[in-house]
């Protein structure tokens, strides 16, 4: 599986962002898709998941702010981020999770920064 990510870039405070990640590749036919981040000297951390059905869960830093949502047919997972804050500044990580055989099996995209700045 290959996932690229895209939409990152500067923004100021109180902005939006719209983040894509496109799959391809052996896609697990049911799957739960991410989307994680990395501030600098921290920690790799969940913002939100999205299930092949559409249920979704998020990090409580980002309730009510960013929206995940995915469009299955284009193999396609989108984060739209809106109020950003400072705190929002990192690398934004796509994750694609699947099963098959009881084996779980996680594919990552190369990440895109998310700067958040006046």
């Amino acid at each position: 599986v290959q996932l690229q990510a895209s939409g990152g870039g500067l923004v100021q405070p109180g902005g939006s962002l719209r983040l894509s990640c496109a799959a391809s590749g052996n896609i697990f036919s049911i799957n739960v898709m991410g989307w994680y981040r990395q501030a600098t000297g921290k920690q790799r951390e969940l913002v939100a998941t999205i299930t092949y059905y559409g249920s979704s869960n998020y990090a409580d830093s980002v309730k009510g702010r960013f929206t995940i949502s995915r469009d299955n047919a284009k193999n396609t997972m989108y984060l739209q981020m809106n109020s950003l804050k400072s705190e929002d500044t990192a690398v934004y990580y796509c994750n694609h999770r699947g099963a098959a055989g009881g084996v779980v099996t996680d594919y990552w995209g190369k990440g895109t920064q998310v700067t958040v700045s006046s």
